[in-house]
């Protein structure tokens, strides 16, 4: 994350915002997700597993930003060209869930039990890197990341956008929109403790999405500085560590489920050591995290 900018420079940022209508703003956001894309491109077909990651980051960050000022921004192009990305995030996600995989058996406390499954686990790794790639190489994404700028630059939508005489002000639409997606988030949230894990891979979605808007809107237009939003910021970010961790840890312990067979003809289906003790953590951290989130009001 970047560093929040402090005295002149972020009076300037507040400023500039104050200027700034929706679609300025939109165009702002995204087309800095490209730029992070476009920087870290050379890493990731190199193989570096952090610049996967960002890539990830820009797409998720890309997304939300159109599911923020949809009824600005969503027209036909963009439905075309969220298909492309669909595309392009299958071997990213596979490539980075892999990375994750590979990290926590690498771990000093799963390194023993992890000694059956590393070299599958590793050979997957490969094979998914690769992949990506061949598929970040092609001339299909270079088309996307082209075809995405340009849409942001001067899509249909935008001439739409400027036909609309009646628009909010940029802060009135934004604060709106963030308490609409806070709300939504707590509604689903409700009952997290007994939610099942395709519920709980929602909700982690839709609390990345809001943690990514309220850095957007703090960092990238500065419609409001860090501090005014702190109070929602640091418990969907905690929120969406502690369930994102928590689905990493299940899917490493649900590698048990293909190791060898034991003695007695049976798959293994040991868990890690300490796996129940970290399970219970992360689950109760994401419910404090949840709780204050809710405690802390709308924006």
């Amino acid at each position: 994350m970047r560093a929040h900018p402090t005295g002149t420079s972020s009076r300037r940022k507040a400023s500039e915002a104050a200027s700034l209508d929706c679609a300025t703003a939109f165009q702002t956001i995204a087309l800095d997700c490209i730029a992070s894309i476009k920087a870290q491109h050379s890493s990731a077909c190199a193989g570096n597993a952090e610049a996967v990651h960002q890539i990830r980051v820009a797409i998720t960050r890309l997304r939300a930003a159109v599911a923020f000022f949809a009824p600005i921004v969503v027209d036909a192009e963009w439905l075309r060209l969220k298909k492309e990305i669909a595309w392009l995030n299958g071997p990213l996600g596979a490539a980075r869930d892999n990375d994750v995989l590979v990290e926590y058996a690498r771990r000093k406390r799963y390194r023993a039990w992890a000694e059956h499954i590393s070299e599958p686990v590793d050979q997957r790794q490969t094979q998914n890197h690769r992949r990506l790639v061949r598929c970040l190489r092609s001339v299909r994404t270079q088309r996307l990341i082209s075809g995405i700028a340009g849409w942001i630059r001067r899509g249909a939508w935008l001439a739409r956008c400027k036909r609309n005489k009646e628009a909010e002000t940029l802060q009135v639409y934004c604060a709106r929109e963030l308490n609409r997606w806070h709300g939504r988030v707590i509604r689903k949230g409700r009952h997290l403790k007994a939610l099942g894990g395709s519920r709980r891979h929602r909700l982690r979605i839709r609390v990345k999405r809001f943690r990514y808007m309220l850095e957007a809107l703090t960092e990238t237009v500065a419609v409001w500085n860090r501090g005014e939003l702190r109070q929602l910021h640091r418990p969907a970010k905690r929120l969406q560590r502690a369930l994102g961790d928590l689905r990493d840890l299940k899917r490493f312990a649900g590698l048990a489920s293909g190791s060898p067979q034991a003695e007695n003809g049976k798959r293994s289906k040991v868990p890690p050591a300490g796996y129940r003790h970290r399970r219970d953590k992360l689950l109760g951290v994401a419910i404090t995290s949840y709780r204050e989130l809710r405690h802390a009001g709308g924006c």
